[in-house]
């Protein structure tokens, strides 16, 4: 039988300022000079040698003989045969879900006429090629495909490609097809970001890379932002959830989601804010109870190692401490949770109330689960259409909107000695009046 994993209460308020801080640290998340060097190489490789780098690293890193990168039609037919209809029908009410809330997320368009005759108007475009990026590791994330495919779908990018290493699931390969993207290839790893950022014989670069990944491929993604005219939407870091509870709370569902976040790896951050003692310690309790039954069990006690369970004084101070975390993921399982919302200024995703399970947001409730971590979401936000589209302002001037707004633009413009922007200004200035005087 299993021993009890040694987690403890701390009292918040027993540590000065500069403690606290050091409490609310999240594990080291520093790329080793090693591996830079090895992704270097890898991306050097594959910007040299294209497909053919490309095919030794599938079968040196992934043990898999590629004749041909690029996944063949017949493919899809066969995972559509083979899947089971549960799985087919999840993926269908997640994907149902998850197109609704993203279909709200288009901006509208601004045409406004902002002084008579000065007429403003921004308008959306997509990004005409963008890379989908899905890992595979232990376990197929279908999941992951409908996050970055739905958005992307929904901005209406053009090409839409997606790089998975081989060989790639029938999961996979199924919800693409469901979300409208068959240009997919069997690349994993730097080698595959790598693919994205310079392009190959057979694969066009793109505009934008999306996804997550191991430490090698955020590490690929850093790379290639500056070494490429390719965009990446953020580099995420391990997963984190922060929960703040009261003494209405039922301690087996907050462990549940505690374990929940522990189980992505090794380094996920996990932390629990309340206070009333009870919960703390029904919740440890309740966690050394339900691990035993988990199938990650190695990955979660190394991730235990990093967790908190603070006791504060009250609930406003937990709201405070979560704040100053700036979690991606925050649990609210008070009684009224919804009126904690306007205190809440740092969060990637917010579940309210207890039946409110973080897995929620991961898999089917229709909010994206691609957010930022490692406490940047004090600036930044999840995923979301936005992320697939750019702004693009026009303006147009008649020529007497043009007249009127004339000294306002050359009184700046001398100001800040740009003579040629006055001059462009004046020369049309004189232009109306020699039409005038004829």
């Amino acid at each position: 039988m299993m021993s009890s994993i040694p987690l403890n209460p701390i009292i918040w308020n027993n540590y000065n300022i500069s403690e606290q801080k050091k409490l609310l640290n999240r594990p080291a998340q520093k790329s080793p000079k090693q591996l830079q060097k090895n992704v270097e190489t890898i991306l050097n490789q594959v910007k040299k040698h294209g497909d053919t780098a490309l095919r030794n690293f599938n079968l040196h890193l992934d043990n898999f003989q590629t004749n041909e990168l690029k996944i063949k039609k017949s493919l899809f037919k066969i995972s559509d045969d083979t899947l089971s209809k549960t799985f087919k029908c999840a993926i269908h009410t997640a994907k149902k879900n998850i197109t609704r809330f993203h279909q709200l997320q288009h901006t509208q368009e601004i045409n406004i006429e902002t002084s008579p005759g000065v007429h403003c108007r921004q308008i959306i475009k997509p990004l005409s090629s963008v890379g989908l990026y899905i890992p595979s590791g232990s376990a197929p994330l279908p999941s992951t495909v409908m996050m970055l495919g739905i958005p992307a779908k929904i901005a209406n990018c053009p090409r839409i490609m997606l790089c998975s290493p081989p060989p790639i699931s029938y999961e996979i390969l199924y919800t693409a097809k469901i979300c409208g993207i068959e240009e997919i290839y069997q690349i994993g790893g730097a080698q595959a970001i790598a693919a994205m950022g310079f392009g190959t014989e057979s694969i066009i670069k793109v505009n934008k890379i999306f996804g997550p990944g191991n430490i090698w491929v955020t590490e690929a993604k850093r790379q290639i932002s500056y070494r490429s005219a390719t965009d990446i939407d953020m580099l995420a870091g391990p997963s984190e959830i922060l929960i703040i509870a009261d003494n209405t709370a039922n301690p087996k569902f907050i462990a549940a989601d505690l374990l929940s976040q522990a189980e992505h790896g090794s380094h996920s951050h996990i932390i629990l804010l309340t206070p009333d003692i009870n919960i703390i310690n029904n919740v440890i309790f309740e966690i050394n109870k339900q691990i035993i039954h988990l199938s990650r069990i190695n990955i979660i006690i190394q991730s235990l190692k990093n967790s908190r369970f603070i006791l504060s004084k009250n609930i406003m101070e937990c709201v405070n401490i979560s704040n100053d975390y700036a979690p991606e993921h925050l649990s609210i399982q008070t009684k009224n949770s919804e009126n904690l919302l306007k205190f809440i200024t740092n969060a990637g995703s917010i579940f309210l109330g207890k039946w409110s399970p973080e897995a929620a947001g991961d898999y089917a409730s229709g909010t994206n689960h691609v957010l930022p971590t490692y406490g940047y979401t004090i600036n930044n936000s999840g995923l979301s259409v936005l992320d697939f589209q750019k702004r693009i302002t026009v303006q147009k001037l008649t020529k007497n909107g043009l007249l009127k707004l004339a000294p306002t633009i050359t009184t700046l413009s001398e100001i800040e000695k740009l003579t040629a922007h006055t001059k462009s200004i004046n020369i049309r200035f004189t232009k109306c009046k020699d039409n005038n005087g004829h």
